[in-house]
């Protein structure tokens, strides 16, 4: 014989609002505690919260709610990204500038990025929601609510924040970097990442770690460093439409305070970077900033990488990073990024500044994709 509570799942379909309503409200509280409960006959109670987005506006809250939490589960987040009915359904209302739960269906997008078969929706084509985007194509429309959204400007209910960790996990995938180093030639040949690096120093913690996860997942593309690294427009060494994507002011900046340089450090340093005011503030989060530090690591894999860094003098801001900082993660990270930054390179025996901590030239230091970095984490509702 089922239970009271699995009887009261079962209600989660039933014809009458008012009873599904107080279903979805006694339930959503065991939606971290009792996975097991919405994986009943066939997990029949998914079937039916993928029904509940589409009804009434705190109805369909709920239901986001649960699935949020539940998609914690493997079975249930496979149920979930496979649905093409489902992701059309969570588009097509992300996207209206009228849509209360955008937040929450921002966060399920992200949950569900964690399984590989979304990266179908980066070749996904869907009609064009002219209040929002010109392009057919989900990822452009998708992007176009993160930036044009920020703080309500696009949905007064919504600022779209949690897009950046959809975006960061998406960045795990092979196409997922592709598509975000690779210049839109249907849309003015922009680069996509220089459209969300730009909210590095954003005041949503939530913002600046999903775009700094994401930055540093893109790094990983190696073929993509040279856009990356370059701030010219057009830069000649770059195949056409000859665009660098000028990445390095949007890592280095949060690592800074508003500490002064010496003539020879400002040397070369990038315009962005120099006269900073007076009452700069690094970034206060340390996750945040070993995740920037982490970027460095991976943009000095190449040679040509490492030149491009040693050239903009990022040396001495990682210097006054690892003064100005009492964190040990962040002070080994620092120390990483200069070991690999001053040590000779093959046929060189140029004398180079002693490493933070001292110890000379430094080695080679590995960097490995983590597993479990805070952008893969599933996001849980309380």
């Amino acid at each position: 014989m089922p239970t009271e509570l699995e009887e009261l799942v079962e209600f989660l379909h039933h014809g009458n609002t008012q009873i599904r309503q107080v279903a979805v409200e006694h339930v959503i509280g065991y939606s971290q505690t009792n996975i097991p409960l919405f994986k009943r006959n066939q997990l029949e109670p998914v079937k039916d919260l993928k029904l509940l987005v589409k009804d009434y506006t705190e109805i369909a809250k709920n239901a986001l709610t649960i699935l949020i939490n539940i998609s914690s589960d493997t079975e249930i987040l496979t149920e979930l990204a496979k649905d093409d009915a489902l992701l059309e359904t969570l588009l097509s209302r992300i996207t209206n500038p009228k849509e209360q739960n955008a937040n929450e269906i921002a966060m399920l997008l992200a949950n569900m990025a964690k399984d590989d078969s979304l990266q179908r929706v980066l070749e996904l084509k869907r009609d064009i929601p002219k209040e929002l985007s010109k392009s057919t194509w989900a990822m452009d429309q998708l992007m176009d609510c993160f930036v044009k959204g920020a703080e309500g400007a696009y949905n007064k209910h919504a600022d779209f924040d949690y897009l950046s960790y959809f975006f960061a996990d998406l960045a795990k995938f092979p196409k997922g970097r592709e598509y975000l180093t690779t210049p839109q030639e249907h849309d003015s040949n922009i680069i996509p990442i220089t459209k969300i690096q730009v909210f590095t120093d954003h005041a949503s913690h939530i913002r600046r770690l999903g775009v700094a996860s994401t930055i540093k997942n893109v790094c990983f593309h190696v073929p993509a460093h040279p856009v990356l690294l370059s701030n010219l427009s057009p830069d000649p060494s770059l195949p056409p439409p000859s665009i660098g994507a000028n990445l390095l002011p949007y890592i280095l900046l949060p690592l800074m305070g508003p500490e002064e340089y010496s003539d020879e450090d400002t040397e070369g340093m990038l315009d962005e970077l120099q006269l900073l005011e007076p009452d700069k503030e690094r970034e206060k989060d340390v996750e945040i900033m070993k995740t920037h530090l982490e970027s460095l690591l991976l943009l000095s894999t190449t040679k040509e990488g490492r030149a491009a860094l040693r050239g903009v003098k990022v040396y001495p801001i990682v210097r006054e990073c690892h003064l100005h900082t009492d964190d040990e993660g962040v002070r080994e990270a620092c120390d990483r990024v200069v070991q690999i930054l001053m040590r000779d390179e093959e046929g060189e025996e140029t004398a180079m500044p002693d490493a933070v901590g001292g110890g000379g030239g430094g080695k080679m230091v590995e960097l490995k994709n983590e597993e479990e970095d805070e952008d893969e984490q599933i996001i849980d509702i309380l």
